[in-house]
């Protein structure tokens, strides 16, 4: 609901096109020729005040039927109603001048505010425009151009060099750079080949692809991104809830003040034209459309905004929550870190660094253990070939050991060593205390390498929690890595907070902690391992969630990318339209309590009111708009 009462359908004409302002313009038209006319004596008085009896009926034509409607269906009295009452007072006072001047200044007021917030929520659909109007579809044989929306799932497409995506789907021949911007909001082409995913709207840069359509035009990302945001506009933020039950309560108590105001003062011999005309000005004065707009535009701004850049926020409660946040507690794997393993040390205690590689892959390259892929990939990103096993055997929980050149070797865990006691060399504790993970290679007897692993920091990682200590946010880890590794990590971020070796159900209880000492918490994860944290938190912020429905489902905010930063940008967005929310407000409650008293004591015309009004509605919806510049990061 927007100021007066009815919902902004999203238009896409021109600003003169919109009908409230394209009848306001006529309206002025006819009411300017009006006033031209009559001073240069062309026309009699009475010619005069048909001509503003027009204006005031093409320009008072819709916004005035809806307050009847609204009056009737919904026995609501709304501003739309006061204006109307202050314009059929004007005319029964004789003051024609004065109501078609209402109606001109109030239409056009009303039909430029319509059609920005329309603009504004139009916006976000245009995305749908990233994807192409047709597909080039493999079928028999032979490529065929089809409408992008016919396409199925299973069917496979063609995507040359410059052209953009029609729908989800998974690379199935081909490899190139691809710009995501449009989906995840980052800047940096991704590397794409054949066994990815690749999203709607996305463009090709560089090589052929060939690809299998995972989801239909209706259902993929882009169109759920589209749908999630304008559903998301419709979940009211706090303020935004009780300005509008407040507006329910205090324009029919405007109503009856402004009767009381035309009929107690007569009876006590004071002039009724007077009063009653006080009481139309204060009908308009009284008019808390500003107020109304103060939250909603700038709510509609931001939604729109973040979902352009990649940020998913579900509903105005939550871009509200964003502004009053305290604190952030992130999980460590994926979140902090990328969540891929990768071999940091390589400490060679007999042969060289290549001869203890190359036993390593030759027990782990069938492994599907992530410590394991870590080490095949070290291995053979420097062209190690393996060598042949005999007598493999897997010790679960611990290793593996196998024959390899007539030598039984084990690699695995310290503990696997030390129970067959072998006493683990002085370096394997200082990497632990380094929050690595440590593989040792070796025989019953002696150990013949250190392999140390560790999980990535996300470059950005230590830059984003500096911005959010500059910002006076509380910084926290909640993870389910061991306490060595979660104090290793936080260290080099500088987090203020660590709670490690928590199973989901312990997350939900540090964040209830977290809560109690530092104030409101996000709390920031994949989506699908948080859920419980994510739903528990103040607000949840799942990452990473391109094409992911689980995890778009478990967070109230979800970043479609993997950059840390968009956290930093949901933030600065939710303070700065918490911001703007309030100067609205303050702005619009102090414009009443001028001239609702001006209007009282006379010192204003109705003309002058409804300058003012429609002067600080248009102010505060330009305000408004403003949430939608991308904000400066701290």
């Amino acid at each position: 609901m927007g100021c007066c009462g009815h919902d902004k359908e999203i238009f896409e004409g021109r600003w003169y096109e919109h009908p409230l302002m394209r009848n306001a313009l006529i309206a002025f038209a006819i009411t300017g020729s009006a006033f031209a006319l009559a001073h240069s004596e062309i026309i009699s008085h009475t010619v005069e005040n048909a001509m503003f009896l027009v204006a005031i009926l093409i320009g008072g034509y819709h916004w005035s039927r809806e307050a009847v409607e609204a009056l009737i269906k919904e026995r609501e009295i709304g501003i739309e109603f006061l204006m109307m009452s202050a314009t059929v007072g004007c005319m029964i006072l004789n003051l024609w001048d004065e109501a078609a001047t209402l109606v001109v200044l109030y239409g056009a007021a009303e039909g430029l505010e319509e059609y920005t917030f329309a603009r504004t929520r139009a916006s976000i659909r245009k995305l749908l425009e990233l994807a192409p109007p047709e597909a080039r579809i493999r079928k028999d044989g032979q490529e065929i151009m089809i409408p992008a929306e016919n396409v199925q799932v299973g069917d496979i497409f063609i995507v040359k060099p410059g052209e953009s995506l029609p729908t989800d789907g998974n690379i199935i021949q081909g490899r190139s750079s691809i710009d995501e911007a449009p989906v995840t909001g980052e800047s940096v082409p991704v590397e794409k080949e054949a066994g990815m995913k690749v999203f709607a709207g996305t463009i090709n840069h560089d090589g052929m692809l060939e690809i299998q359509a995972t989801t239909d035009f209706e259902n993929n990302t882009l169109s759920k991104m589209v749908h999630l945001v304008e559903e998301a506009r419709e979940q009211k933020a706090k303020t935004q809830q009780f300005i509008e039950a407040f507006g329910e309560k205090y324009s029919p108590a405007v109503f009856v003040v402004a009767i009381l105001v035309m009929a107690i003062p007569p009876l006590f011999g004071a002039p009724f034209i007077e009063w009653a005309t006080r009481a139309i000005v204060m009908l308009v004065a009284a008019a808390p459309c500003a107020l109304v707009m103060s939250t909603p535009v700038a709510i509609a701004a931001g939604i729109g905004s973040a979902g352009r850049n990649g940020v998913l926020i579900k509903g105005g409660m939550h871009l509200e929550s964003l502004g009053k946040l305290k604190g952030i507690a992130f999980d460590k794997t994926g979140t902090l870190t990328k969540g891929k393993p990768q071999v940091s040390d390589v400490i060679t205690l007999e042969g060289d660094e290549h001869g203890t590689l190359q036993l390593a892959l030759s027990l782990e390259k069938s492994s599907t253990h992530p410590l394991a892929k870590a080490i095949v990939s070290k291995a053979e990103a420097i062209g190690i070939q393996a060598k042949e096993v005999e007598a493999f055997r897997s010790l679960t929980g611990a290793g593996v050991q196998g024959k390899i050149d007539n030598q039984v070797l084990y690699i695995g865990k310290p503990k696997l060593f030390e129970e067959m006691g072998v006493k683990p060399d002085p370096q394997v504790e200082h990497l632990s205390k380094e929050g690595k993970t440590v593989v040792l290679l070796g025989t019953q007897e002696k150990i013949l390498g250190i392999i140390a692993i560790q999980d990535t920091i996300r470059a950005e990682a230590k830059q984003v929690i500096d911005t959010l200590h500059q910002m006076g946010m509380k910084v926290a880890m909640l993870t389910g890595d061991n306490q060595l590794a979660a104090n290793a990590i936080a260290a080099q971020l500088g987090i203020d907070d660590v709670r490690a070796e928590l199973k989901p159900e312990d997350k939900i209880t540090a964040i209830e902690e977290l809560e109690k000492k530092y104030g409101p918490m996000a709390m920031v994860g994949d989506g699908i391992n948080d859920a419980p944290a994510l739903a528990r938190a103040t607000l949840g912020i799942a990452m990473g969630t391109a094409g992911t429905d689980a995890a778009i489902e478990a967070a109230d905010t979800a970043l479609m990318g993997d950059d840390l930063t968009k956290v930093v940008y949901a933030l600065h967005l939710g303070r700065k339209a918490r911001a703007i929310s309030r100067q609205n407000i303050i702005f619009s409650l102090l414009l009443l309590a001028v001239l609702i008293p001006s209007a009282l004591l006379g010192w204003i015309t109705v003309a002058i009111a409804v300058l003012f009004h429609e002067a600080a509605e248009l102010i505060a919806v330009a305000n408004g708009l403003r949430v939608a510049r991308r904000p400066k990061m701290a």
